[in-house]
């Protein structure tokens, strides 16, 4: 079904774990940017799929942009704006991916690999994983929007200005991470959260993420308000009435999507 040069994606049980796989650190070639994008929006349109584990092969998540390939890419005019779009697109299918994104932190997510991570839904690290925004020693900006979704103001600051990484454990600390494991157990347990969710109506979790994000930004009136409208749809659907009769009869629901 996927066929990429520097992702390796595999469906089993409603989940589809993609792993970043463009050694020897993942960063984030035009490839890679192009077909993370392509099977994100895939990954929404299939049914058999419910949830997704984005993770990466080797000791690093993503070191951040593909520095080295960035002559390759912008050689003239316009050719920055497309790639600072293509860029900003990528992140945004992590997002707007109409199923729920665990991503698995095995190592340093550094940058563009940052903005990844804080993109997803939900986060989990190996003791390996580390978080940082290098660009200040390279001459160049970038994921500090994204990282303020994870930050506070003077962690974040602090963090862009003097490239200071944060490791897994402080992420712990601070409540971004759902736990720390050992790097061999990362995996494992980032399949096993995403079995519960897959258990879960996939019509009520796609709702449940659409709806968080667009509440993100809104006020509290105009966001609970808008939180009570889908709830409102979502009681019109098929598994909603499935998994109110699986309660009262106490047995497992059976969950169709609609």
């Amino acid at each position: 079904m996927f066929d990429f040069k520097e992702l390796e994606v595999t469906v089993k049980d409603h989940i589809a774990l993609v792993l970043l796989n463009s050694p020897p650190v993942n960063a984030l070639t035009r490839t890679m940017n192009d077909e993370l994008t392509q099977v994100l929006d895939q990954i929404s349109e299939l049914d058999e799929v419910r949830v997704v584990v984005l993770s990466a092969i080797g000791k690093v998540f993503c070191a951040g942009a593909d520095l080295k390939g960035r002559q390759e890419v912008i050689k003239g005019p316009g050719d920055l704006m497309a790639h600072s779009r293509r860029t900003r697109e990528c992140f945004h299918a992590i997002r707007e991916c109409a199923k729920p994104v665990i991503v698995a932190i095995n190592g340093p997510a550094l940058g563009s690999g940052l903005a990844m991570v804080a993109s997803a839904d939900i986060l989990i690290a190996s003791e390996k994983a580390t978080l940082g925004l290098p660009e200040v020693d390279v001459g160049l900006l970038g994921g500090g929007k994204h990282a303020s979704r994870l930050f506070s103001h003077s962690r974040l600051r602090t963090m862009s200005l003097t490239g200071q990484r944060m490791d897994a454990q402080e992420m712990y600390r601070l409540g971004l991470v759902e736990c720390v494991t050992p790097t061999d157990d990362l995996l494992p347990a980032a399949m096993n959260l995403a079995g519960i969710i897959a258990s879960k109506s996939p019509v009520s979790t796609r709702m449940i993420k659409h709806t968080l994000n667009v509440v993100e930004d809104l006020s509290l009136r105009d966001g609970y308000r808008y939180e009570q409208d889908m709830t409102a749809q979502i009681a019109k659907t098929q598994d909603a009435k499935e998994a109110q009769a699986a309660f009262k009869e106490k047995r497992a629901p059976h969950f169709v999507g609609q």
